[in-house]
């Protein structure tokens, strides 16, 4: 089994727990507790096992604390994969899209994002997907614009039929028939028929 490596002294085991206590991050306050049983003459086994890990990470965490001192407990978060796109990318995209395509040239009166990509690629070697172009266009400032569209096996005649038909004045039609439906919902009811007193004549 290799030597234990040794924990810097100038932190004492109450103050490394102090430190946990104010510490607002779960897993470094876990850490300086197992360092401050470390601290405290714990075996490094028994004090792994406080702060739920095994030695050989316990090992790695003291050379952190040994370097960096507390901050140096907090996991550093992933920067994540770079941007495929730098400044001089989204500048080229911005002067393209401004200037617009040459329709006789590019064959299009608008930039889509399979022209743009294919302009990436010619000028830099660059592959990306549409999702990227989205995203970059949306940080220039510049709206997304999708063609509305057609309706399959769409009849222009039969639009064109319905909408002369629709155009022609029915207003005063329409008027007529809610009013002879109204009256027939209102119509009042027949009178009931008066009663029939019968009295019985005073005999002489």
């Amino acid at each position: 089994m290799g030597q234990a490596v040794p924990i810097r002294t100038d932190y004492a085991a109450g103050e490394v727990r102090r430190l946990a206590k104010r510490a607002k991050d779960g897993a470094q306050a876990r850490r300086l507790l197992a360092l401050a049983a470390v601290l405290d003459g714990v075996s490094r086994e028994e004090a792994a096992r406080l702060g739920g890990m095994d030695r050989q990470t316990l090992r790695d965490w003291v050379i952190r604390f040994n370097e960096q001192g507390p901050d140096g407990l907090i996991n550093i978060p992933s920067p994540g994969a770079p941007p495929k796109l730098d400044d001089t990318h989204k500048a080229f995209l911005r002067r393209i899209v401004e200037e617009g395509p040459i329709p006789a040239v590019h064959g299009v009166v608008r930039w889509r994002a399979c022209d743009l990509i294919v302009r990436l690629h010619e000028e830099f070697g660059l592959s990306v997907s549409d999702d990227t172009i989205y995203r970059a266009l949306k940080d220039l400032s510049f709206s997304h614009v999708s063609a509305r569209p057609k309706a399959y096996k769409q009849d222009a005649d039969a639009m064109a039929a319905f909408k002369k038909r629709m155009a022609r004045p029915v207003a005063s039609d329409f008027i007529e028939y809610a009013v002879i439906g109204l009256l027939q919902r209102i119509r009042p009811r027949a009178q009931a028929p008066a009663k029939m007193e019968i009295r019985a004549s005073r005999s002489s």
